[in-house]
């Protein structure tokens, strides 16, 4: 588990990309981008601080807002078997006036 101290201490990102899964690329979440808002799918132990502290080392941007979810389960059926999906959190996080995330798409 990675722990902040502050915002001077040196972490590698290989440290930081481990709370940060992968960016979640739906429908709904791309038309967030016109409005500096990104979401990515993280570490269920991460935290708003930590995600800001990441986003904002990693792609050199300034954070203003961090909303988080926690995705509920959900029951699957496929034939007879029943299963369910793993429950994962996902972050919104919205940027200021002019700064822009293009990392995702290359």
């Amino acid at each position: 588990m990675l722990t902040i101290k502050s915002a001077s201490e040196a972490v590698s990102p290989e440290q930081l990309l481990q709370l940060i899964k992968y960016p979640c690329l739906t429908e709904k979440a791309i038309n967030l981008y016109n409005e500096r808002q990104y979401t990515f799918i993280v570490d269920r132990s991460a935290t708003k601080t930590k995600i800001k502290y990441i986003i904002e080392n990693i792609f050199n941007v300034k954070v203003t807002d961090v909303s988080s979810l926690m995705i509920p389960p959900k029951t699957k059926r496929v034939g007879k078997f029943i299963g369910k999906r793993s429950k994962y959190k996902k972050m919104i996080v919205k940027l200021r006036e002019g700064d822009k995330i293009t990392e995702l798409f290359n």
